[in-house]
């Protein structure tokens, strides 16, 4: 991460990476995502590992394609993940609007909403945090304990009724009070949303995809699929826009975590289109191009399958790479499953997003020793 220099809103006015090249699309030039304000938050690049072992331990090169692992779990904020390239366009958006407090929204072991209190901190911003919990106490761990050690506002709410969904209109009814408290206290809040799924948000996997192509061009890599698991839709909206951009020789391939497909599909091409309009280029992504399987969810959202906890220890146990119980394990059970049942050669080469979500591991105890 670059070292800070001023104060956070005069840093969000000068991007890091400024020095990217344009690109051209179709007669199209886009501006360069260096351009764009960006608050210094992730440490980049990350790297790019060869899982030879998991290879092995999957049927070696007669049975398995050569795995390579993007490891965005050592992204660096507050234990690393994902969405620290997100967040570095979401807090700069926020400084640039003249926000005091951001307030957003996920489950009690959310990932997203550790590192948004985070990067708040790290902002000199207020944070308030609307989990979803299915007990009336949840115990202060994982997560939840990191978002109590960075002092963030914590507001818990009933989780849906319908597991299969992160939020439902109870959070957003929540979500609507915290922020009209805070306006009366003289606060100026930015809402983000769930997992950082915006136009905004995307922007940061339309970099990151311009990292990762970097790097397999550089390795001489060309792998025909990239596997990541796919929750609230942001991350595949940059996924899927950057690699038409970029030219990426994978096809975006996302594990669902949760349900609500349809709605998630257009939320996704919205997202889409607001960040390929930031860039100055057309959306050129179709619903086709959102590949979504939905075969490892389980019984819901946040809820481990035994196939993910499978995942957890044979990753842990192969290459001493931790996965978590509602995202990667997930993502990484929907890999493991493709491998033993052929739907991807011995001859190929897919690339593993790992998006982090580590500090949830600790949620679920003696569980995962089974």
């Amino acid at each position: 991460m670059p070292t800070p220099v001023g104060t956070p809103r005069e840093r969000c006015l000068r991007p890091p990476h400024a020095a990217w090249p344009r690109h051209t699309t179709k007669g199209w030039e886009t501006m360069s995502i260096g351009t764009i304000p960006r608050f210094p938050l992730a440490t980049l690049p990350t790297p790019l590992h060869e899982a030879h072992r998991l290879r092995e331990a999957l049927g070696g090169p007669e049975r398995c394609p050569r795995i390579l692992i993007k490891r965005d779990d050592l992204t660096g904020l507050a234990l690393g993940g994902n969405k620290a390239r997100k967040l570095e366009f979401l807090i700069a958006d926020a400084l640039r609007k003249g926000a005091t407090a951001v307030i957003t929204t996920g489950a009690v072991q959310s990932n997203h909403a550790r590192m948004t209190a985070a990067a708040a901190r790290l902002a000199g911003l207020r944070c308030s945090l609307v989990l979803t919990t299915s007990v009336e106490d949840p115990p202060i761990q994982g997560n939840l304990l990191l978002d109590h050690l960075l002092q963030a506002d914590v507001h818990l709410v009933p989780a849906p009724p319908d597991k299969s969904l992160a939020v439902d209109a109870a959070v957003d009814e929540t979500i609507a009070r915290v922020a009209a408290d805070l306006e009366s206290r003289g606060e100026r809040p930015y809402v983000i949303p769930v997992g950082g799924s915006s136009g905004v948000g995307a922007l940061g996997y339309v970099a990151g995809t311009l990292e990762l192509v970097g790097q397999l061009a550089n390795a001489g890599e060309a792998p025909t699929r990239l596997y990541y698991a796919s929750g609230s839709r942001g991350t595949q909206a940059g996924l899927v826009l950057g690699a038409k951009i970029y030219s990426a020789p994978y096809q975006v391939y996302g594990i669902a975590v949760s349900g609500g497909g349809a709605d998630k599909d257009a939320r996704a091409l919205e997202n889409v289109a607001e960040a390929a309009a930031m860039l100055g280029v057309p959306p050129q992504v179709t619903e086709s191009d959102l590949i979504t399987d939905e075969g490892y969810i389980g019984e819901g959202y946040g809820i481990p399958t035994p196939e993910c906890l499978e995942a957890i220890r044979l990753l842990a146990q192969t290459e001493a790479i931790f996965l978590d119980p509602s995202y990667t394990g997930k993502a990484m059970a929907g890999l493991i499953d493709h491998v033993r049942r052929g739907v991807i050669g011995p001859d190929e080469t897919v690339v593993f997003l790992h998006t982090g979500g580590v500090p949830a591991i600790f949620a679920h105890g003696t569980r995962l020793l089974e």
